[in-house]
């Protein structure tokens, strides 16, 4: 079963756990427009890869291997998409091999219920502003 935490408790979640790191599965363009969840203002590294599908609904596996090539597996991970649907994804894929996910079910921009990780001011960047 995939762990879930909504964005409000992350920087709590991060004070009380160590070896955490930040996954945003979203597209580059969801990125420029709406910008980038900024982990080192909340003492962890964030990681940018996106999780994609072709016309049929497949996802693209190689996700997985880009993910591997960036981060270590002994590391837990807080997965981030728009609104949660494709961060839960993810985490699905990736606790197959054997990370430990812990999905943002309100996601970056919120999911109608609660409202994201830029509605709970949490930190963010745009990429114009590195």
């Amino acid at each position: 079963m995939i762990k879930e935490i909504n964005s409000s408790k992350v920087k709590e979640f991060l004070k009380e756990n160590t070896n955490v790191e930040i996954l945003d599965v979203r597209t580059p363009a969801e990125w420029k427009n709406t910008g980038r969840p900024d982990g080192k203002k909340v003492g962890t590294q964030t990681h940018f890869v996106t999780i994609e599908r072709d016309a049929g609904g497949t996802v693209d596996l190689s996700f997985i291997d880009k993910v591997k090539e960036k981060i270590d597996v002994k590391k837990k991970l807080l997965i981030i998409c728009r609104s949660g649907s494709r961060s839960a994804l993810a985490s699905h894929l990736l606790s197959k091999e054997n990370y430990e996910c812990i999905n943002i079910i309100d996601g970056y921009e919120g999911n109608g219920v609660s409202p994201g990780w830029i509605n709970e001011n949490l930190p963010y960047y745009f990429d114009n502003e590195e």
